[in-house]
């Protein structure tokens, strides 16, 4: 059944879905191919050049790569987009930053994915919460508010023995909604840093 599906077949027919990031699974339910079939056809691609791997089971086109930030949630999941990357992007601080940092309720982890790092610090899941829904080019995506940016990045600056965050734009943080996140983490240590850095 795999031979029936040539590359301009596939190309496509996923295209015209807009499945830009896919699954064995989706190719499963386009062309109605077993799990064994979709996977041969998969990594013959991903070995001539077609397709690009982003993680186990997971693919997407080289010329039309979704948004970085909807890939940040997908790589692991699940996430959302915080820190530091989050405070750059919501344009509460000035420097461009480069690796996209998220946090995660399971374990911290790294990754170099499509000349990109992408970074996931752990939480608490009580503490998984602040973050809205975003859109880039039709996709969505998770990111933290940027009173929740503000207080994960200022938590795990805490955790390195580093100084608060001090140079951001004070208008875009509200002070009594940073305040209400830092106590969602039940540390006294955080709230009082998070009071140094809003004086």
């Amino acid at each position: 059944m795999a031979k029936l599906v040539n590359w301009y077949e596939f190309n496509r027919r996923m295209k015209e879905k807009n499945i830009l990031l896919f699954s064995i699974l989706d190719v499963c339910r386009v062309f109605g191919v077993g799990k064994v079939a979709a996977g041969f056809l998969l990594h013959r691609y991903v070995k001539k050049g077609y397709l690009l791997r982003v993680k186990r089971g997971l693919y997407v086109f080289p010329d039309l790569l979704p948004p970085e930030l909807f890939l940040a949630n997908k790589i692991y999941e699940p996430s959302y987009v915080s820190g530091e990357f989050a405070l750059s992007y919501h344009q509460v601080i000035p420097e461009t930053v480069y690796e996209i940092s998220s946090v995660t309720p399971k374990t911290t982890r790294r990754f170099e994915k499509l000349g990109r790092v992408y970074s996931y610090r752990k939480i608490k899941k009580s503490v998984f919460t602040g973050y809205t829904i975003e859109k880039q080019k039709g996709f969505s995506f998770l990111i933290a508010e940027p009173e929740k940016s503000f207080v994960d990045a200022n938590y795990f600056r805490l955790r390195q023995g580093l100084e608060p965050i001090s140079r951001y734009d004070k208008e875009r943080i509200q002070p009594l909604k940073a305040l209400r996140y830092a106590e969602l983490f039940g540390n006294r240590k955080l709230v009082n840093f998070i009071k140094r850095a809003l004086r």
